[in-house]
Order: C-alpha cells, then structure tokens, then sequence
C-alpha cells in the first residue's frame, strides 16, 4: 500500500502546483515524462514554505515554519512522512541525491522573510538570492541531467545567474509593495525615498549582465536548450528559479494530431451571439513577473505547438519593463 501513499503524495503536488501557477503547471506539462512529477515535487515543497512566511499573517508563522522544518529533514532521513508534500518532495531528493545544503539555504532565506526587511549589504543582498531562487534552479538541474555530474557542474553557474536575473525582475516588479507595505528593501545602496529613472536603469543593466552571463554558458548547438530557452523566457513563474532553469530541461516529444473540423453544417437551429462580460472569457494568472493570457494553444494539422505569453503591466504602480510579447514555436 505504499505505492499507493506515494502516489497520492504525487498527485498532491501536482495539485498544488496547478492551483497556485497556471503558467509553471503548463511549463512542466512539456516536460519528459520521465521527470515531469518530480518538478511537480520540488515546487509543491517550496510552494508550501513561502506560503507560511508570505501569506500566514494571522498565525504564529515562526512556530509553523518550525514544524514544517522539523518534519522536513525528518522526512529526508527516513524517507517518508505523512505529509504528503513532503513525501513526494523526499521522493525526489533522494532519488536524485539532491544536496541538503540547497535545501537549507532555501530554509534560511525563507526564515529571513520573517524578521529581516532591509538588505544593506551585497553580501546580504545575493545570499537571500542564492537561497529563494538560485537554490531551486539548482534542485531542478539536478532531475533535469539525471545524475549526470558532468553536465551539472557545467551548468551550474550559467544557471544560478538566470535564477538571480529573474529574482531580480521580481524585486523590481514588486518595488513599491514590498518598500511601502512591508517596509522590505533588497536592493542595496538604493535610496527608495527618491527612487528615479537612473535608479531603475541601474537596476535593469545589472539584471542584463545576469542574463547575459546565463546565455553565454549555454550552447547555442543544443537544439533543446535552445527551444527551452524560448520556454524559459516566455513562462515565468512566481517561483522565479524554478521556472528559469527549464531552459536545461529535456522536452516530451510532441505528436502531430488531426483534428476533424466541418466549415458548412445544416440546422434548423437558431444561433444565439453572446458577448460576455468584461473579464469573463479570459483566464489570467497573476504572478510575480507576469499576467499572462494564453490566446492559442493547440494546432490542427500541424505538428507544431503555438505558445504566446504576454507580459502586461501590474495593476501596481510599480517599475516594470513594459510590455514583451514571446511566441515560442517548437518542433518536434
């Protein structure tokens, strides 16, 4: 009956990823099969973990994130746990040898967003990056070359430096929130009380040399990587890490499909035209980065796999980059 448990612990992350992020759960679909559940695995684990400190205000949050650490290594000590989340999380690190120190720099900086709300130093600044979204990346890597220690460790750093550059996009995007509601600060050596241009164009070029650094480490050869990246930079997710490093990540083969449609149809029917009402009709999933609406996601007679993601401004008055529309065409 264990099967059974494990697999009800799987479904769980599953679960939980399709309700807290359309755009990741999609991402993670096109994923090889072979390794897709154990995405699911990691961020159902991190999912849970920033939901306590970002979310949890009426609750003793400090308390909470004990007990979910406490049972977390217990957890990866015995390899199981009546969580299911962690059970399916453990599954993986262990199947994958996932090194505990990312688990735990993931810890501390989760801890940090409990108490601490100005990061004064760099040293301070990309330690907490390291450990909410580099780390991540990193987890994934690892399912994403199979234990291949070569391949990650060649990996490693270009993906660490897309990790920092879409955590980066993060902290930019929620600029105004995070200084006037939490009172938090990343960004080093910035004066928020007189936040300008300049300032903001600081910030973009030194998020321009992370991802110029990523994409110099990627073989532009690999056809999978570089379909991936069309991915990786048209999907992102809240959890920015996570979603970057799809960018290594192999791809589930893609199968043509002919779907049967008639251009003329005979009824004595009367057809009704009915126009919604404004935002009904429209699925949009609001994330860290994005807004995204997905206007074609399937094709006929084609065996090609149209995604458009479009990145539209926050209803925040916050700094952002505008508006990008990516259209990722991939072939089998």
């Amino acid at each position: 009956m264990i099967n059974l448990f494990d697999s009800v612990s799987q479904d769980c992350s599953k679960l939980v990823t399709n309700a807290y992020s359309t755009s990741f759960s999609m991402a993670t679909k096109m994923l090889d099969a072979s390794i897709r559940n154990h995405i699911y695995n990691i961020y159902g684990f991190v999912r849970f973990a920033d939901e306590i400190v970002d979310t949890f205000h009426d609750y003793d949050k400090e308390t909470l994130l004990n007990d979910f650490e406490i049972d977390l290594f217990k957890c990866l000590e015995h390899k199981i746990s009546i969580n299911p989340i962690l059970n399916a999380f453990q599954s993986t690190v262990n199947k994958f040898n996932i090194d505990h120190d990312l688990i735990k720099a993931f810890m501390k900086s989760m801890r940090l967003d409990l108490s601490k709300q100005v990061y004064s130093t760099q040293a301070e600044y990309e330690e907490y990056i390291y450990g909410s979204a580099d780390v991540v990346g990193l987890m994934c890597l690892k399912v994403f070359v199979k234990g291949d220690a070569k391949a990650y460790n060649e990996l490693k750093e270009p993906a660490m430096a897309l990790g920092s550059a879409f955590q980066k996009v993060n902290f930019l995007r929620d600029l105004k929130d995070d200084f006037q509601g939490l009172e938090r600060t990343y960004f080093p050596n910035v004066d928020f009380t007189n936040f300008d241009e300049h300032s903001k164009l600081l910030i973009i070029e030194e998020i321009e040399a992370d991802f110029t650094k990523s994409l110099e480490g990627i073989s532009t050869d690999d056809v999978t990587s570089s379909l991936a990246l069309y991915k990786s930079l048209s999907v992102k997710s809240d959890l920015s890490g996570a979603t970057s490093f799809f960018i290594f990540s192999p791809f589930s083969p893609i199968t043509p499909i002919t779907v049967p449609t008639s251009t003329v149809s005979f009824a004595s029917k009367r057809i009704d035209i009915i126009s919604p009402e404004a935002g009904e009709g429209t699925s949009e999933s609001t994330l860290s980065v994005e807004i995204s609406r997905i206007v074609s996601s399937f094709s006929t007679l084609s065996p090609t796999f149209f995604f458009h993601s479009v990145m539209v401004p926050s209803v925040i008055d916050s700094p952002i980059f505008g508006i990008t529309i990516s259209v990722a065409i991939i072939y089998p």
